[in-house]
């Protein structure tokens, strides 16, 4: 015998209820896959900062040096 998939937890539902969930559960597991989506990109802004920025290096006066090339 198998575990049962689905379990009551709380209520008395009907056996119409029953019937209605058992329907939706078992159309959504028989669905196929939603195809992806398209890969969003970044703007050119974000992408510009992200490729264009140095990491921090701390220290004494380094706040100075971060505004410098």
């Amino acid at each position: 015998m198998t575990d049962p998939v689905l379990r009551i937890a709380k209520g008395d539902p009907t056996p119409e209820e029953l019937a209605a969930l058992i329907a939706v559960v078992s159309a959504r597991a028989a669905a196929a896959p939603a195809a992806p989506s398209a890969p969003t990109t970044a703007s050119d802004w974000a992408t510009y900062w992200r490729n264009h920025t140095r990491p921090l290096h701390p220290g004494p006066g380094r706040w100075r040096a971060s505004a410098h090339p």
